[in-house]
């Protein structure tokens, strides 16, 4: 179920990423319900018990990545048996959860969806300038993201433990969802010459930004109920993505400190 808030006030605020390696001790993680923030797994390895490790991350829906020994053996000079995860330092969230209690309260919800921010900083400023903003999720894919660890929560200057992330399969659907439930999509993009400031902010909003290189996926795109970019009278045609947050969550702020 949703979870205040209030509750990563309390929660173990840990400077560093904990790592599992073994095969048994990863598994043993995984369903005790342990968050993994990423997985490394070495190139070739089989055996029995590697298999009973594939049955559990597709049952857990977890995705991995293979890797030399080399870059394991780095990670760690503990007998590794070819498999490293790191333990998120936060709690994710769902979705599906959190958006019926915001509507309960009497809110306008608020969420963010990130589609490919990878840079650890770039996330951890927008979750600090969202979190002061009254974001009430940020939204994020489990493939193609920053990972949440002592650089992004640094960065965050805490807000990564305070603020709600939900890590999606898909941000399309996620962005389906949203819309089903009422809230309005607005994609900040290029494609477009429409302002930022003509959107109404006032209802039920999910802002998508994207990353400064490739940008929001088509999809996301394509379904986006608005539009929107930020006018730049310069001569630099783009901001960092973290500053284009800043931007458009502060012009919902003001849009909604004056209903």
């Amino acid at each position: 179920m949703y979870q205040q808030r209030q509750r990563y006030d309390r929660q173990e605020k840990r400077e560093t990423n904990q790592q599992v390696y073994g095969i048994r001790a990863v598994i043993e993680a995984i369903d005790s319900g342990k968050e993994i923030e990423s997985l490394f797994i070495q190139r070739g390895l089989g055996g029995a018990l590697f298999l009973e490790l594939k049955q559990v991350l597709s049952r857990h829906g977890i995705s991995y990545q293979h890797v030399p020994v080399e870059k394991l053996n780095r990670m760690t000079r503990k007998n590794h048996q070819g498999v490293i995860a790191v333990i998120s330092p936060i709690t994710y969230q769902r979705v599906e959860d959190i958006v019926p209690v915001i509507y309960e309260r009497g809110a306008a919800p608020l969420l963010l969806l990130l589609d490919g921010i990878t840079d650890v900083r770039n996330l951890g400023a927008i979750a600090r300038t969202a979190e002061c903003a009254g974001v009430h999720a940020l939204v994020v894919p489990k493939k193609g993201t920053a990972e949440i660890n002592p650089d992004a929560i640094k960065t965050s200057a805490g807000a990564l433990f305070k603020i709600n992330v939900c890590r999606e399969d898909s941000l399309v659907k996620t962005a389906k969802f949203l819309q089903e439930s009422g809230i309005q999509l607005v994609a900040y993009t290029e494609k477009t010459d429409r302002s930022l400031y003509e959107i109404d902010y006032t209802v039920p909003t999910a802002l998508i930004l994207g990353s400064e290189e490739q940008g929001i996926s088509d999809e996301l795109v394509r379904i986006a109920d608005h539009l929107a970019k930020i006018p730049m009278a310069g001569s630099i045609a783009s901001l960092n993505v973290s500053v284009s947050a800043g931007v458009g969550l502060y012009e919902v702020v003001r849009q909604r400190l004056a209903i």
